[in-house]
């Protein structure tokens, strides 16, 4: 098993861990560096990598109304941190109680006392504890004193930006996909469960995958050039983010359209990678109209996709 729910069922399958603590969405080329930073510690440590996450997000519990959308679903966050080489995820359930931690004993009682931790590694930025008053400088000091090793890992930039869950998120949201895959290290990736819509995909000759993304940072409405992973690879397709203008929709939904494929996907779960946008939404004057426009953005998309 590489994913907890507990500290004390973790620390019974972790030895002398190293361990790094944070939120990870998106985990962007600066969650990539902190994570690299744990697995190269705990190999010379003769020990474990752990990461240490959250959900839901600390903003979620205590500023509801402020909570950001998320980069990531959980299921695909938890996956991206352990596809990096990390040995063990603790998911930790974010509660007030939880929050109300004070930072000196959250540090010696649960990661040291409870997990044993050997040394930990976070980001020049990191906050915990009660009030956020936990910081980089705490740690070092009580590495000093517990004699645990403490490595902070310095900002990362991309094109002279600081790389920051918040600036993604800033970035997508404004259409920017380009600086926002810099900055990831990798398409804008999530996932979300393929639910009923209004069932028009198929009777068009595209039959569509509506899926629910409510909390999920999306791009601007638009036709967009997207892989779906399904079937254990890559299929590429085409996604339609909006309220469907031509049918006097209001409510905003993602449609994915896999290239070449039939079948049910209703109850699924679909990963999904957004490459590029192909055009603007657009409201057509008939359904034949869309329809021939649907079939040139598939066109164009098997062009994009097989020029690389």
């Amino acid at each position: 098993m590489k994913i907890f729910r507990h500290f004390g069922s973790c620390s019974k399958h972790v030895t002398n861990p190293v361990v790094t603590l944070g939120n990870f969405d998106g985990v962007h080329q600066g969650h990539q560096a902190i994570l690299e930073r744990t697995i190269a510690l705990a190999r010379q440590a003769g020990g474990s990598s752990l990461a240490l996450t959250f959900e839901p997000h600390p903003a979620a519990v205590l500023m509801p109304t402020h909570a950001p959308k998320k980069l990531m679903d959980l299921h695909t966050r938890i996956g991206t941190i352990l596809s990096s080489g990390i040995d063990r995820v603790l998911l930790q359930r974010f509660s007030r109680s939880f929050a109300a931690l004070e930072p000196e004993p959250f540090v010696r009682d649960w990661l040291v006392g409870t997990l044993g931790a050997r040394g930990i590694v976070v980001g020049h930025r990191v906050r915990f504890g009660h009030f956020r008053r936990g910081d980089a400088a705490l740690l070092q000091r009580l590495g000093a004193e517990l004699g645990i090793t403490v490595e902070i890992v310095g900002k990362i930039e991309v094109g002279g930006r600081l790389v920051s869950s918040s600036a993604i998120r800033s970035l997508i949201s404004e259409g920017n996909l380009k600086l926002a895959q810099e900055m990831l290290g990798r398409p804008h990736t999530f996932a979300g469960r393929v639910v009923h819509g209004h069932h028009r995909g198929k009777a068009l000759g595209f039959p569509t995958a509506n899926l629910r993304t409510d909390d999920l940072v999306l791009p601007p409405d638009g036709v967009y050039v997207v892989e779906v992973y399904w079937n254990d690879r890559w299929q590429p397709a085409v996604a339609n983010l909006g309220s469907n203008p031509t049918f006097g929709d209001v409510s905003r939904q993602f449609e994915v359209h896999i290239l070449d494929f039939e079948g049910d996907l209703y109850g699924r779960r679909l990963t999904v990678r957004i490459l590029e946008k192909l055009r603007e939404e657009l409201r057509f004057p008939s359904v034949t109209a869309l329809r021939k426009q649907i079939a040139r953005d598939v066109a164009r998309a098997r062009e994009i996709l097989r020029n690389g």
